[in-house]
């Protein structure tokens, strides 16, 4: 790969990466600070400028290798801070805050559907590279709410499901908080690498998103008018 495409095939997946994390982080904040938590609006990350939000190594640097190198796609942002403690209602409350970054990547998913039907009327010389951010806009998006969805803290969809679930469950599930990323790493580096020393497949990551990413991205693009779409 030369080093035109290889900024080409970045520059088609970096924006609407930005774009994921950013709303991602700040849709957190804003619902926090409607429920009364405004510890991240005091800070300062309610704020779309994306250099807030985004890690230069776990935004950029990291799903740009796993992307090139043919693997799964994994990234994150500096996570916006939530006192929990600080909302009206701690248990209740977490999950309207939690579930509000998978919320706005599906409505972004949404929003970037509709934008194709503009995109192919945009000017050759710009067209393909605007359908294709909008199509991995679409894309990235869905990934981004399943993945965070999964019920693991420190993940949305564990504190979903510490929300949710009665006392007894919950606290057992939030003490993962601690280890939930060591988990995800371990998930998503070794245990493929261990299972293909094996002869197994255990890219268990891969058993539990491609489905549901799969099905939502044939949903968006037929709810947005756009799955006959052959530009792209």
């Amino acid at each position: 790969m030369n080093f035109a495409a290889f900024l080409y095939g970045l520059s088609v997946w970096a924006l609407p990466v930005i774009i994921a994390v950013t709303f991602h982080e700040v849709s957190h904040g804003l619902v926090a600070k409607w429920f009364g938590d405004d510890t991240a609006y005091m800070l300062g990350r309610v704020n779309f400028n994306p250099l807030r939000h985004v890690d230069p190594i776990g935004t950029i640097a990291l799903p740009a290798i796993l992307y090139f190198g043919g693997g799964f796609i994994f990234g994150y942002a500096r996570p916006v801070p939530v006192d929990f403690r600080r909302l009206n209602h701690p248990k209740q409350d977490m999950v309207w805050v939690a579930a509000a970054g998978p919320t706005m990547n599906l409505l972004l998913a949404f929003a970037s559907g509709f934008l194709l039907h503009l995109a192919v009327v945009t000017p050759d010389f710009v067209r393909s590279w605007a359908l294709l951010n909008l199509d991995n806009s679409i894309q990235i998006n869905i990934m981004l709410a399943v993945f965070n969805m999964l019920p693991l803290p420190p993940l949305d969809g564990g504190r979903v499901a510490v929300g949710l679930l009665p006392m007894a469950l919950a606290r057992p599930l939030a003490s993962l908080e601690r280890y939930g990323f060591f988990i995800l790493f371990f998930m998503i580096f070794f245990l493929p690498i261990i299972g293909r020393h094996m002869g197994l497949d255990l890219n268990v990551l891969h058993w539990l998103l491609s489905d549901p990413v799969n099905f939502l991205y044939r949903a968006m693009r037929w709810l947005t008018g756009t799955y006959d779409m052959t530009e792209i």
